[in-house]
């Protein structure tokens, strides 16, 4: 399969410079729930194909809480992140689809940037990307209350999954959202209660989308 098809800037680099990305580029297949990346490893970048990865971070304590997901033509840099001097970040990525993806070598990669303004201005623009995500998570986690970021969640999966059924486990949505499972389960059956969700094993069913809207407008 074609780099160049997925890499948005790729008409904006010389001969030289495609044939060094795509002679370094490999093409990996993943499980849904497999391991790709943890810690600060520099495995290269990923460019998303087809499926969907999730990029998260744990504590030390073992809870996650979901950094952001990646869908199509999405790149994650921070599995390069010694590429980029001063940024020291720890994330894991695991497949929450069966996903194939580019791995491109996270040394050949800053070698053609330094070299490719186009390509600079493009990855400074993915990170600023990816770091308006983790500030966005910032603000939600101590501005936002539960319950508004708990409907927020369900919905946004809806939107994804193309679906009112859910396939997801209480102790799932505690690791996207950074919370206990006990405090999940509160949460999810206050909305049962309040007939915005039907819960059973392994799913949430959205029964009133507009009740749960209401939620995060209140």
């Amino acid at each position: 399969m074609d780099i160049s098809v997925y890499f948005p800037i790729w008409g904006k680099l010389d001969s030289n410079q495609q044939d060094l990305l795509s002679s370094n580029t490999k093409k990996l297949h993943f499980e849904k729930g497999d391991l790709i990346h943890t810690g600060a490893d520099c495995m290269g970048l990923l460019l998303v194909i087809s499926g969907q990865l999730r990029a998260y971070t744990v504590s030390e304590e073992g809870r996650e809480i979901t950094m952001y997901r990646l869908f199509e033509r999405d790149m994650c840099l921070f599995s390069a992140s010694c590429m980029i001097h001063s940024i020291q970040f720890d994330i894991t990525v695991s497949a929450e689809k069966n996903s194939d993806v580019f791995l491109i070598s996270a040394e050949i990669y800053r070698k053609v940037m330094e070299s490719s303004a186009p390509l600079a201005m493009f990855t400074n623009e993915v990170m600023a990307s990816r770091f308006s995500d983790v500030m966005w998570l910032i603000d939600q986690i101590m501005w936002k209350s539960f319950d508004k970021r708990l409907a927020e969640f369900l919905i946004d999966e809806s939107n994804i999954e193309g679906t009112n059924i859910l396939k997801i486990t209480q102790e799932e949505i505690g690791n996207h959202t950074g919370n206990p499972r006990e405090v999940v389960t509160r949460m999810l059956k206050y909305f049962q209660n309040e007939g915005m969700v039907r819960l059973s094993r392994g799913s949430v069913e959205i029964t009133d989308i507009k009740k749960l809207s209401a939620v995060i407008s209140k």
